[in-house]
């Protein structure tokens, strides 16, 4: 009874400081040895149990620079994050590649390291339709309609409307499946998870539907009597599956045994379940040059999504 007691303070102290932001009483390293890891989440209870295993494998590694605890700060968004660290109040995040791009851009948040997750550190976006659709490229999209997953994703956003930017084709959100499409524009709505894309597309709710290709080989997203009535239509460049970021103006000192403590975690059988709860972590990598190039392009991406359709 008191363990549960215990952990429902926990998820409630999660919680309140998801909503309240500005109230949560945490502090960042620079103050009193304390090391705090965001996370934007729409998630706050789930997320916290897959970030505190980590954060404790990592704080008591770290005591040579001074940190002495860990704390968990959650926000709603890209923007609440974003004045997290520039008000100091979180050292570490770990983001997929576009809320990265937009950390770098809104806050100076700097990429550490790649996170390479069930053996995966790149990943791509697959467009695809129905095979008695006659949509056979992007360029076939062209007065159709097609869904993406949420307005925060990557693989289904983000990068998939550059891609179709980067081809000359306007985009114009929809508010319902029903509606028109003129026949020089792409219309596009938003389905909240991979499931539903595949869904729509095979239901003929949508025209045709996009997501990340390890979604794609997942049978719970894209389940196999789905898949045999698709047809890949396009793919997108590769980009960085997750990274690990910090706040710019964080102590180097803390900032180099971060990155040590991390990049060293994968050969420690200690840190196996820990990496495992994290989103499935395999290990932590150096920033490459593909990976320098690849947000380079994501950046130009986004900013020109923001720009003409947002």
């Amino acid at each position: 009874m008191c363990s549960l007691i215990v952990q429902l303070r926990v998820v409630a102290l999660v919680l309140f400081g998801f909503a309240c932001g500005a109230l949560f009483p945490v502090k960042a390293a620079s103050d009193d040895g304390v090391l705090v890891l965001g996370r934007i989440s729409d998630n706050p209870q789930e997320h916290y149990e897959q970030l505190k295993p980590l954060l404790d494998y990592v704080v008591p590694r770290m005591a040579d620079v001074g940190i002495r605890e860990g704390h968990i700060l959650m926000a709603k968004d890209a923007h609440q994050m974003a004045s997290y660290l520039r008000r100091g109040r979180v050292d570490w995040v770990t983001e997929t590649a576009a809320s990265a791009v937009l950390l770098q851009e809104r806050a100076g948040a700097e990429p550490i390291l790649l996170t390479e997750r069930d053996g995966t550190s790149y990943y791509h976006s697959v467009f695809f339709a129905r095979r008695d659709s006659g949509i056979r490229s992007l360029g076939d999209l062209r007065g159709h309609n097609v869904a993406f997953q949420r307005p925060s994703s990557t693989s289904a956003y983000y990068v998939p409307a550059a891609e179709l930017l980067t081809r000359g084709m306007r985009l114009e959100i929809l508010l319902a499946p029903t509606d028109g499409v003129a026949s020089q524009e792409v219309g596009y709505l938003f389905a909240r998870s991979e499931l539903n894309i595949s869904t729509w597309v095979h239901k003929r709710l949508v025209d045709a539907g996009v997501m990340s290709n390890l979604d794609w080989d997942n049978p719970r997203h894209m389940p196999p009597s789905f898949a045999r009535d698709f047809v890949i239509i396009g793919k997108s460049e590769p980009y960085p599956r997750a990274l690990e970021l910090v706040r710019g103006d964080l102590d180097e000192r803390v900032r180099q045994r971060l990155e040590q403590v991390l990049a060293d975690a994968a050969a420690d059988p200690d840190a196996s379940e820990a990496l495992l709860k994290f989103f499935k972590t395999t290990r932590f990598l150096p920033l490459d040059k593909q990976a320098g190039e690849s947000l380079r392009r994501l950046a130009t991406g986004i900013d020109r999504v923001r720009r003409e359709v947002e």
